[in-house]
């Protein structure tokens, strides 16, 4: 994999994901309480050999850029030539931001050239799931292709968010759609379409070629869903290649948590008994920043008072957090979160530095980094009056409270219990 280069996609907005990517990058919004999103695609690749990275960012990018730095960058050496280089928008083409995503790596082009790579591995920074890319392109070889695209099995009411492919016997692409109204479905499935991942394998000689082509066309999006592949079908050798899932369960995990209730979902379901998303694997290890910081610690559980005691059940509770009296069901807790005396926390994300006062109840609240909510606080029982406090309340009643958010205690703390 010396001679192959990895460009990572993680300028979006992520607008959906608000207000949680107000003060940060998509990829940066933390996950599963120790870990940011861009945590998992870039295990992925690391675990893959892939030690030629660049990470292109755009929006907000200053979260993501301290994340590299503390958690990736002893992974690599620059005197055996392994890199992590996170470059921002260099403007070195035209004054424009990033157009699309076939515009961002053209505007890079000069630095993906500089690296004299023989293949070039595309991905998205903002998907959750396991994958070894390097069977991909020992393919993408293989084949003599000029594309080579992740393809994932998803129902046809799913594929109308995808690009979907067709594809003959030998997996060489037929035809592409960017997120069409009405999928066209696998031969062996009606129920079910090829939808690309957004993960790509370029002959780098070729990639040069469309993307300065794409480049002078007044009419593209410059977008690799939109553009760049379809234009290439009918002349080129395109192939997919089926989504090889090292997270070693029955069913395959891939997810885009780009909604608030999505990301929300994806979370809740590391709690679980069984979790789809196995984080407990030593075959294929999810890498992050991990502080230096104290076990978490539970306490008041031997005063024999049942209503004040620190536990935590069906959770997840990182290092750093104190359970002070306080308790938690089927939550996440991020590092140094604290919960007081009484307090009762359920189905809940707490981020980072979080401090829930006494006797307040929280459910199905997610909590961004370092918000602190005062002594005999409710959120997360009434809808109206969560949004009327200024809160974001999405259409299935979850709660998220904005990182910086000064919340007003709504009642008088009882002093007995002070």
């Amino acid at each position: 994999m010396r001679d192959t280069l990895t460009v990572i996609l993680a300028g979006g907005r992520g607008s959906r994901l608000e207000p949680l990517t107000r003060d940060r990058a998509k990829p940066a919004v933390p996950f599963g309480g120790l870990y940011r999103i861009i945590d998992f695609v870039l295990s992925n690749a690391l675990n893959s050999g892939m030690r030629r990275m660049l990470l292109l960012t755009q929006y907000k990018a200053q979260s993501l850029d301290r994340h590299i730095n503390l958690a990736w960058r002893n992974y690599f050496c620059r005197e055996l030539g392994e890199f992590i280089d996170v470059v921002p928008p260099q403007q070195r083409i035209d004054n424009n931001w990033y157009q699309g995503t076939a515009d961002a790596v053209y505007q890079n082009i000069y630095a993906i050239e500089s690296e004299q790579p023989k293949d070039v591995v595309i991905l998205a920074g903002d998907h959750i799931y396991k994958m070894n890319y390097k069977p991909m392109v020992e393919f993408h070889r293989k084949m003599g292709a000029d594309i080579t695209i992740g393809a994932l099995r998803v129902s046809r009411d799913e594929a109308k968010q995808f690009g979907v492919m067709q594809v003959d016997l030998d997996n060489r692409l037929t035809g592409f759609q960017e997120k069409p109204s009405d999928p066209i479905s696998t031969p062996d499935d009606p129920d079910v379409c090829l939808a690309s991942m957004g993960i790509y394998v370029f002959n780098a000689r070729f990639l040069f070629e469309q993307l300065c082509d794409d480049a002078t066309r007044t009419d593209s999006d410059h977008d690799f869903g939109k553009n760049i592949i379809p234009a290439a079908i009918q002349d080129h050798a395109v192939y997919a290649f089926p989504f090889l899932d090292e997270n070693r369960k029955r069913d395959a995990y891939w997810r885009d948590v780009g909604t608030i209730d999505a990301y929300y979902e994806a979370n809740m379901d590391l709690v679980g008994v069984d979790p789809l998303l196995n984080l407990y694997d030593q075959h294929w290890p999810i890498r992050s920043f991990q502080p230096m910081l104290p076990p978490p610690k539970f306490v008041f559980g031997s005063e024999g008072n049942s209503s004040r005691r620190g536990e935590a059940l069906d959770s997840l509770v990182c290092q750093g957090a104190i359970l002070s009296g306080g308790s938690v069901a089927r939550s996440i807790v991020g590092p140094n979160v604290r919960i007081n005396s009484y307090a009762h926390v359920e189905d809940s994300i707490l981020f980072e530095g979080v401090e829930v006062g006494r006797r307040c109840r929280l459910r199905r609240v997610i909590v961004d980094k370092g918000v602190r909510i005062p002594p005999e606080t409710e959120i997360g029982y009434d809808p109206a009056a969560d949004a009327a406090r200024g809160f974001t309340v999405t259409d299935s009643g979850l709660v998220v409270i904005a990182r910086g958010e000064q919340l007003e205690s709504s009642q008088t703390p009882d002093i007995a219990h002070s």
